[in-house]
Order: C-alpha cells, then sequence, then structure tokens
C-alpha cells in the first residue's frame, strides 16, 4: 500500500477518524468533572507515627517506661525497616518506617495491636496515637472561632458540641479537630494542716469525690408491656455538692470536702495558646479523607457554617485563616491561562506566517483537545488534579503548541509542494 492510497482511504474515512478523535476529548470532559481535586496526590508513604502521652513525667523516666518498651514492641513487626524516637517531658514521638510496598493499612493494624500488647506494662494513664503518614495528616482548612463577649471556655464548648457535629458530617471530611480555648474544671484546694488534723490524706479527698460522682444503672422496671432502666444520677454538677461530699465519718460527725478545702469554679492548665486577630480564640481543623476532594469539600464547609452561623450567640465571628483548596484553584486558573495565552499566541503565529483561517482554527482545537484526552488517562489512572498533574499539564502546553505549530507547517509545505509538482496549486 503506497502513501496515495493510504491518503484516498483517509480522505474517504475522514469523518469517522474525527469521530473516533472526538470520544477521547469528549470523555475526558466527563471525567473532569467528577475527578476529585487535592493539593498533593494520593500517595502512601511507608511510615506509622506513634504519639505517646504519659502525663508529666522527666523526659529520663519516660524513655525507660515508655518509650523503650514501644520500640521493643514493634521491632517484631514484619517489613519494618527503621524506628526513630523523640522523646520529652511526658511524651513521646516514634516513627516506624516499613519497605516500599507494604500494606500500610495492615502496617497500622499490627503497630496498634503490638502497642496494645505492652500497654498494661506502661504507666497507668498511658495514651497511645497511631496513624499512617500521607498528605491528609494536615489540615486543609482552618477557621478560628473570637469574642471580645463570650469566654473561651464558651467558644471551645461552641467549637467542640456544635460545630463538629455538624461538619462531621461533610461528604469527604475525615475529622474536625478542636484546639485552643479552655476546658471548666472544678478545683479542690485543699489545706494540708486541716487534713493532717483529721487524719486524712490527699488520696482520700481524691477517692472521696470519685465515688461520690456516680452515674450508674441500679436496676430494671417492668411497667405491662414497657422495661424501664432505673439509673443512680449523683453527678457533682456544683460547688456546693462538692463541698458537702462527705471525706470520713467519725463518732461525733462527719468531715466534708469543705471542712478541709476550699472549691472553686477554675479552667484547665492550657499549654497551647492559640490567638486569631489579636484575640484568643478556638481553632477548628478540617481533615480531609484519601482521595477527597479538597474544593467541593470546602465549598460544602463555608455553607454550612454560613447556615449554622445565626444560631451562634452573638458577638462570636468566625474566620477562615486557611484554605489549601485555594492553591489548587490557583493552579487550575494557571494551567487554564497556559492554554489560552499559548492558544492564542500559536494561532497568530499561523496566521500571520500561513494565511489560513482553517489551519488557525486547527491549532486553537489541538491544546484543549490533547488536555482534554489526558484528562481520561488521570481518570484511568485513579489520580486527582493537584499541583503536580496541574504543574505538568501547564508545561506540558508549551510542548503541545510547539509540536502543533511544527506539524501543520510540515502539512501545509508539503500540500503546497505537491501541488507545485502538479500543476494544481
Amino acid at each position: 500500500m503506497n502513501s496515495s492510497t493510504l491518503t484516498e482511504r483517509i480522505g474517504r474515512h475522514r469523518r469517522s477518524l474525527l469521530f473516533l478523535l472526538l470520544l477521547p476529548v469528549l470523555a475526558g470532559i466527563g471525567a473532569a468533572l467528577s475527578l476529585p481535586v487535592a493539593l498533593f496526590p494520593n500517595i502512601q508513604f511507608p511510615r506509622v507515627r506513634i504519639s505517646l502521652d504519659a502525663g508529666d513525667r522527666p523526659a529520663q523516666r519516660m524513655v525507660l517506661q515508655v518509650t523503650t518498651p514501644v520500640e521493643q514492641a514493634l521491632l517484631g513487626i514484619p517489613r519494618l525497616s527503621d524506628v526513630r524516637s523523640t522523646t520529652s517531658r511526658g511524651a513521646a514521638e516514634i516513627s516506624a518506617t516499613f519497605e516500599w510496598g507494604t500494606d500500610m493499612i495492615a502496617a497500622a493494624l499490627q503497630v496498634n495491636a503490638a502497642i496494645n500488647q505492652v500497654m498494661a506494662q506502661l504507666p497507668p494513664g498511658t495514651s497511645s496515637t497511631v496513624r499512617r503518614m500521607d498528605p491528609t495528616v494536615f489540615p486543609i482548612i482552618a477557621y478560628s472561632l473570637t469574642s471580645q463577649t463570650v469566654a473561651l471556655t464558651t467558644l471551645r464548648d461552641i467549637g467542640l458540641f456544635q460545630l463538629r457535629p455538624v461538619l462531621t458530617g461533610v461528604p469527604g471530611v475525615a475529622q474536625i479537630g478542636v484546639t485552643g480555648g479552655q476546658d471548666e474544671e472544678f478545683q479542690i484546694l485543699v489545706n494540708a494542716a486541716r487534713l493532717a488534723a483529721y487524719g486524712l490524706s490527699f488520696d482520700d479527698v481524691a477517692k472521696a469525690v470519685a465515688s461520690a460522682n456516680v452515674l450508674s444503672a441500679v436496676g430494671r422496671l417492668e411497667d405491662h408491656y414497657k422495661l424501664f432502666l432505673v439509673v443512680s444520677n449523683e453527678i457533682l454538677d456544683g460547688v456546693d455538692p462538692i463541698r458537702h461530699t462527705v471525706v470520713k465519718t467519725l463518732p461525733d460527725g462527719v468531715v466534708t470536702v469543705d471542712d478541709v478545702a476550699t472549691v472553686r469554679r477554675s479552667t484547665a492548665p492550657q499549654w497551647i495558646r492559640v490567638t486569631a486577630d489579636g484575640h484568643d480564640a478556638v481553632l477548628i481543623n478540617v481533615y480531609q479523607q484519601p482521595g477527597g476532594n479538597s474544593v467541593q469539600i470546602a465549598r460544602d464547609i463555608k455553607a454550612r457554617l454560613d447556615e449554622i452561623q445565626s444560631k451562634l450567640p452573638p458577638g462570636v465571628s468566625i474566620a477562615n485563616w486557611y484554605d489549601q483548596s485555594q492553591l489548587v484553584t490557583t493552579s487550575a486558573t494557571s494551567v487554564r491561562d497556559a492554554i489560552m495565552i499559548g492558544a492564542v499566541l500559536a494561532a497568530l503565529v499561523l496566521l500571520v506566517f500561513l494565511k489560513s483561517w482553517r489551519v488557525t482554527l486547527i491549532a486553537l482545537l489541538v491544546v484543549p483537545a490533547s488536555l482534554s484526552a489526558t484528562i481520561v488517562l488521570l481518570y484511568a489512572l485513579h489520580m486527582s488534579f493537584n499541583i503536580m498533574t496541574l504543574g505538568g499539564m501547564a508545561a506540558a502546553v508549551g510542548l503541545i503548541i510547539d509540536d502543533a505549530i511544527v506539524m501543520i507547517e510540515q502539512i501545509i509545505r508539503r500540500v503546497r509542494q505537491t501541488g507545485r509538482e502538479s500543476g494544481g496549486y
């Protein structure tokens, strides 16, 4: 088959060929509407981070009692390549690195199982948090709650009990973190001299208050077709009930908390202070699920906050101080601008030198058609729009335009040369 025969066949079936070329373009447009959008690609690093909290123990004791036993427990996990730890007063951070290609979901479960096996050997009250390292470990959106009239304890309660339940229901949200503010508590300031006079210790006061602060089920009550649960509610919900709590019984009376201590309302000690716009604030951090759409999550979060704004106390303001989706949107805008500028410049070059509107129109269509077909590959490979893929597409625009100009110029040159040889051009 010579070139002329092939050209004739292509000419006869040009509509079918154009339709076949149009299919990936249309598929790319459809895929672009459903492709997830995120700042970084969905990559699973072979690393698990373990955070350990054991109160206020010195760093030296933390190493011996907490960090070392956990490290020893992790060494038996298959495909583990490296363990590194950092220990400070009352806290330890351990990074467990695995071989590339390891199933990190199974690895995280194995890390949890190893820690649970040694948890009984650790000091009482020790807590652990295990998290796989991936781009979703950092928040994608953050809001601040500030007020000049509402107390920080109320702001924290608003974040925990009003905003977090509402925002957690947004599709694609993994968790809502609340940082800052103050936790309200009752403080019992024990007088050591009075305590010694009654022959009591600090532990006696703590046990008396703990045993009096109880909510428990004590039985069931049947009434015809209904079954009622009988609950004993002895929660200490104020200063006076705590003051009247009995610590010790004497022959001539009882010793209450008020006899040996002073009870008052206060706030729990805070080691992290959060400010926004020059005021103490509460931060609402939004974490996305792997493969989530950052741009859509940001829109849904903003819509939910606009709905709940009217239900908040007067004087409470919500401000967005960090939004990762804006970076993705800016990258997409850059790609769009690169396509438009490149296509227009290429069209001007072809129009000036070749003086053909048909060729110019082809150049205008080549760039978006090529990128649209590329989106089909992104969809087939389960990738997303992120700064990596968008940056690659922006860089490829120049190559596509250059190739389009060279190919079109070559085609026109060959057409004109064939026309001169046949005498028909």
